[in-house]
């Protein structure tokens, strides 16, 4: 399920990819614990989130979800041919009038209750799965989301000059970076939630996990088969796909020459690929196409559906992330033009005495932590401007600053507001604050290692951080123009 999320979340946003995930993931575990499991996990997760009502904790269960579940648990235990659910009912009676007796008639053995334990772990640490890889996924490719985005716009607007970010490039360092995650997140959480250690390898599987197993397996293999054949149309978008995603790769991937060296320096962008098969697909019919047609003149001449039409498009393009992104570059041109950015760099001295390993280090773990409660966009938008103005005064190479950064800001994993993705897997009713903050802390540890690991490690020579580059020398000349007395006292006048 992670390899998949993440794998989604490269291509599409973090939130869809989460939306699509969830609903398989309880269908997966509906079918792996039974009905009578779920509603049991339903009706004591219900219980939890009444206790959080009385505590203050946000999104509970609605009283009328505790009450249908409580009421399903009755009836299912009632209609047990064993007796069991008479003997249940009977002991809640016995309850009102002597709470002793019944405390000690539910009273369950030790096996069932680990069962039951195991089963509403593994429900917590599946739905926490889905966004957390939706996150790390993200990270993969310059347009999986909008913090990578805004830093590739970022550097057109501070550093025209600059050509080392592209897909490929991006690509090289952050997917090793990403499968690192995925494995120490996955091996997180079954440690956390579904009981694996080292011991547990060596065990043997109870029957009835076992069992379980076996039915959900049957049941993904069912739906598989209902799926049918690949259609034309799918066929034709996954065709598409895939040379996009070459395309993009190799256009210039910098450790060999890229089919944009064919072309004049600056005639191609990324954008260009982007645009060439969106428009191949208004046009692409949408049915396989009969080749008697091209040469019978007296066919008919019916017209033939796209693969995308500009309604569907209309209505499927978030103009609203256009706006934001549009929005954001703009105030980031504005901190930069007004010498805001300077002005705070300046007051951040105290970072040129450390070595930038520690810089980096630290500053990662101030956005990591900024970026849970704030968005991740508006986090990157903040920061951006002010890492490009502290590079230059540090004299190391601005991406050395900037891509910790761009990444740190997906890493947000302890809080429901943190992220969209969070925020679905929260609002779903199995999950309380606490069971994210405990999982998400190491989880942003995790995120803040690996990351200072791999900029120090593998992104040195891919975009060649050991040197001060040209075009960064140029900016500094430019922005060091005026002193910074002058730049303070014009942008506190602005303000």
């Amino acid at each position: 399920m992670m390899l998949n999320t993440s794998f989604l979340s490269m291509w599409l946003s973090n939130t869809a990819s989460t939306a699509m995930m969830l609903p398989i993931a309880s269908a997966i575990l509906k079918n792996l614990f039974g009905l009578k499991e779920i509603q049991k996990d339903l009706s004591r997760e219900s219980e939890e989130n009444a206790a959080a009502v009385r505590t203050k904790v946000r999104h509970p269960v609605s009283t009328e979800i505790q009450f249908l579940a409580n009421t399903e648990e009755l009836q299912v235990m009632s209609q047990s041919p064993t007796g069991e659910g008479a003997h249940h009912v009977a002991s809640k009676t016995r309850s009102k009038d002597c709470p002793e007796e019944a405390e000690t008639s539910l009273d369950l053995s030790a096996t069932s209750t680990k069962e039951e334990e195991y089963r509403r772990n593994v429900w917590k640490g599946l739905l926490l799965s889905i966004p957390y890889s939706a996150s790390i996924g993200g990270t993969a490719t310059l347009t999986g989301t909008a913090p990578n985005l805004i830093l590739l716009g970022g550097l057109k607007s501070f550093f025209p000059q600059c050509d080392t970010v592209n897909f490929g490039s991006w690509f090289i360092f952050a997917f090793p970076l990403m499968l690192l995650f995925l494995l120490l997140g996955w091996l997180w959480i079954c440690f956390l939630y579904a009981g694996m250690t080292l011991r547990g390898w060596r065990k043997k599987k109870s029957n009835i996990r076992a069992d379980a197993e076996h039915r959900a397996q049957a049941v993904i293999q069912e739906e598989y088969k209902n799926l049918g054949p690949m259609k034309f149309a799918e066929q034709a978008v996954f065709i598409l796909f895939c040379m996009f995603a070459i395309l993009l790769f190799f256009r210039d991937p910098k450790f060999i020459p890229g089919w944009a060296n064919l072309f004049t320096p600056g005639f191609t962008s990324d954008a260009v690929m982007g645009v060439a098969v969106v428009t191949v697909l208004f046009f692409f019919p949408s049915q396989r196409p009969s080749l008697k047609w091209w040469f019978d003149f007296k066919a008919p001449n019916t017209e033939t559906e796209p693969l995308l039409t500009w309604t569907k498009a209309q209505h499927s393009i978030p103009w609203n992330v256009i706006i934001l992104l549009g929005g954001g570059f703009a105030m980031a041109k504005g901190c930069e033009q007004s010498g805001l950015s300077l002005w705070i760099s300046d007051q951040l001295h105290p970072l040129e005495g450390m070595p930038p390993m520690l810089a980096v280090f630290i500053i990662t773990a101030v956005i990591i932590f900024f970026t849970e409660f704030a968005s991740n966009t508006a986090t990157i938008i903040i920061f951006l401007p002010v890492l490009s103005e502290l590079a230059i005064r540090l004299k190391v190479h601005p991406l050395y600053l900037m891509i910790p950064a761009t990444v740190g800001c997906s890493y947000a994993f302890m809080l429901p507001v943190s992220t969209p993705p969070n925020s679905i897997a929260f609002a779903s009713g199995h999950l309380l604050v606490k069971d994210m903050m405990r999982a998400g802390f190491l989880m942003n540890l995790i995120g803040l290692l690996l990351l200072n690991m791999a900029i120090n490690t593998w992104a040195q020579p891919i975009f060649q951080l050991g040197t001060f580059p040209e075009w960064a020398h140029n900016h500094s000349a430019s922005v060091t123009a005026l002193p910074p007395a002058s730049v303070a006292n014009k942008t506190l006048r602005a303000l």
